[in-house]
C-alpha cells in the first residue's frame, strides 16, 4: 500500500468514528434541508414521491429522467412505488456518506476544498486523461461561489440527487457527452480509457449510435429527399415550397418514394462511424507523439476530427453517390442499389463514384470547425451562468446547444453540400455540361444568384430539430439497452 493509500485510509477511520459519533439520528440541519427537498418534488403535496414526480423534479434541475428508477429501487423499502419521506430521509442520509467518501478521495492535502490539480490527479489514477482546462470546466460547473475549488457542501448539493456509487462512475459522467447524429455528420466519439476499450464499451457506443442516427434519418428522409431535390434542380424548382415538392414526389411514385435513397443512407452509418472512430484514435495517436497520456487540445481535437471525417468519407464516399442518384431517381429507373452501381459503373466509369468529393472534403472543415465551436461555446457560456447544482446543464440545453451550433456549421459548409450533391447527379441532368467544382460555383451565382448556394436549406434547417431530438431519444434507450450507462 502506497503513503497516498495510507493516508487516505487513516483520514476514512476518522470520519467513520465521526459519523458513529454524530448517532444513527438526522441532525436538524440535514433534516431541514431534506424536507425542502422532498418538498420540491412533492407536486401533488400528498406526502409522497412517485415515480413521474421524481422524473419531473429530476428535469427541473438539470438532471436525466432516467436516474430517477435507479433512486427509487434503491430506496423504496416497502416496494410500492412512492417514497414517503423516512425512504427518502435514509437514501439521501446513505448516499451522503457514499459522496463523502468520494470527496475525500478527491481531497488530497486534506484541507477541506478540491482544486484543479486534485481533479486531475484523481482522473489519472483512474486511467481518465484530462486536461487543465477540461479540469476546470468541471470544477466551474459545480464551485458556486466563484473561489475555483469546491468545499463538501458544494460537491454534496451537486450530486446529492445523482445516484453515482463510486468515482469511477463520476469520472464517466464527467468525461463523456452525447453523440448526436443529425444526416449529414456524426460526432467523433470522446476519448476512452483502455479498459474501456477492453470491456467493449466504445463499440456498445458506437452501435448505440449508429441506431440513433438509423431512427433519426428514417424518420426525417422526406425532408432529406426534398432538400435534394431542390439543390439539384435549383433554377426550375423556383416556386415550389415545401408541401407542393412533397406532393409532388408522392404524386410521381406514391408515399414510399419519400424514403428513396434512405436505404443505403442507413447501411453507410455503421461503417463511416467505426471508421471515423479509428481514425480518429491513430491520428490522435500521431499528434500526440511522445506526449504520453495528455488529452487532446481543442485545436487539435478539431484537426484530427476533420481529419478523421476525411478519411471516413473517402472510403464511404461511393455511398454518398449512390444515396443521391437512389435519391433522385424515376419510378422504374433502377431495380435496387446493386443495378444502380452497374449502371454508374458502365456507363460513366468509376471516377463517377468520386463526382463532388473535393467540395465535400472542403465542407467538413468548416462545419466540423464551427460546429464544435459553437457547441463548447455555449454549452460553457450556459453552466458557468445558469447551472449552480449540476454539472449536466440539462437534456433541452444540450439539445439547443447541438441545434444551434449545427445550424451555424450548416450555413458556413451548406453551398459546398450544394456544389457536392450537384457534381454526384450530373449524368441524370440532361442538357446540362459536366463541370468542376468552380464551374458549378459559377454557374450557380450567374443564373440563380447568391440565393442559388442556399437552395434546398430550409428542409434542411426543418428537420435538425426532430433529427436531433429522435437521435438523443433512441440513443439514450440503446444505452441503456447495451449497458454503455455502467462503468466497465
Amino acid at each position: 500500500m502506497g503513503e497516498d493509500d495510507e493516508l487516505f485510509g487513516a483520514r476514512m477511520r476518522r470520519r467513520g468514528n465521526e459519523d458513529r459519533e454524530s448517532g444513527a439520528a438526522l441532525d436538524p440541519d440535514r433534516e431541514r434541508r431534506y424536507a425542502e427537498l422532498f418538498e420540491q418534488l412533492d407536486l401533488n403535496k400528498d406526502g409522497r414521491v412517485d415515480i413521474n414526480e421524481l422524473r419531473t423534479g429530476l428535469a427541473a434541475i438539470g438532471l436525466h429522467r432516467g436516474e430517477a428508477e435507479e433512486i427509487v429501487l434503491e430506496s423504496d423499502i416497502n416496494h410500492d412505488g412512492l417514497l414517503d419521506f423516512e425512504e427518502f430521509s435514509q437514501y439521501l442520509s446513505a448516499h451522503e456518506k457514499r459522496l463523502r467518501l468520494m470527496f475525500y478521495s478527491l481531497d488530497h492535502n486534506n484541507d477541506g476544498q478540491i482544486d484543479v490539480g486534485e481533479i486531475q490527479h484523481s482522473l489519472h489514477k483512474l486511467g481518465v486523461e484530462i486536461t487543465t482546462e477540461q479540469a476546470s470546466k468541471i470544477l466551474q460547473s459545480i464551485d458556486r461561489d466563484g473561489t475555483m475549488t469546491i468545499d463538501w457542501n458544494e460537491w454534496r448539493d451537486h450530486f446529492l440527487l445523482n445516484p453515482f456509487h463510486n468515482m469511477q462512475e463520476i469520472a464517466h459522467y464527467w468525461k463523456h457527452s452525447h453523440m448526436f447524429d443529425i444526416g449529414e455528420h456524426l460526432t467523433v466519439p470522446d476519448e476512452f480509457s483502455e479498459q474501456e476499450r477492453r470491456s467493449g464499451v466504445v463499440w456498445r457506443q458506437l452501435v448505440a449510435g449508429a441506431m440513433a442516427g438509423a431512427v433519426s434519418r428514417t424518420g426525417t428522409a422526406p425532408l432529406d429527399r426534398l432538400k435534394v431535390f431542390l439543390q439539384v434542380h435549383g433554377s426550375m424548382s423556383r416556386g415550389i415550397n415545401l408541401w407542393t415538392g412533397l406532393r409532388g414526389m408522392v404524386q410521381e411514385g406514391g408515399v414510399f418514394s419519400l424514403w428513396r435513397g434512405n436505404g443505403i443512407n442507413i447501411l453507410k452509418i455503421a461503417p463511416e462511424s467505426a471508421i471515423k472512430f479509428m481514425a480518429y484514435e491513430q491520428i490522435k495517436w500521431v499528434i500526440r507523439g511522445t506526449k504520453e497520456g495528455g488529452s487532446l487540445r481543442v485545436q487539435e481535437r478539431f484537426i484530427a476530427g476533420s481529419l478523421a471525417g476525411a478519411t471516413a468519407q473517402t472510403i464511404i464516399y461511393p455511398m454518398e453517390v449512390l444515396k443521391t442518384r437512389l435519391t433522385l431517381r424515376k419510378t422504374g429507373q433502377y431495380s435496387g442499389m446493386a443495378d444502380c452501381a452497374r449502371q454508374i459503373l458502365k456507363t460513366e466509369g468509376f471516377q463517377a463514384f468520386y463526382r463532388g468529393y473535393l467540395p465535400n472534403t472542403l465542407g467538413i472543415i468548416p462545419y466540423a470547425g464551427i460546429d464544435l465551436a459553437v457547441y463548447e461555446t455555449l454549452k460553457n457560456a450556459w453552466l458557468q451562468k445558469y447551472c449552480v447544482d449540476s454539472a449536466d446543464p440539462g437534456v433541452m440545453v444540450l439539445l439547443g446547444c447541438g441545434t444551434i451550433s449545427s445550424t451555424c456549421g450548416q450555413l458556413a459548409s451548406y453551398p459546398l453540400a450544394l456544389i457536392r450533391t450537384r457534381m454526384q447527379a450530373q449524368a441524370i441532368s440532361e442538357g446540362k455540361p459536366k463541370l468542376t467544382m468552380v464551374g458549378q460555383f459559377k454557374y450557380i451565382i450567374s443564373h440563380e444568384g447568391v440565393p442559388g448556394l442556399y437552395r434546398g436549406i430550409t428542409p434542411n434547417f426543418i428537420k435538425v430539430i426532430p433529427a436531433v431530438s429522435i437521435s438523443y431519444v433512441v440513443y439514450e434507450h440503446m444505452k441503456k439497452i447495451l449497458g454503455v450507462n455502467y462503468w466497465a
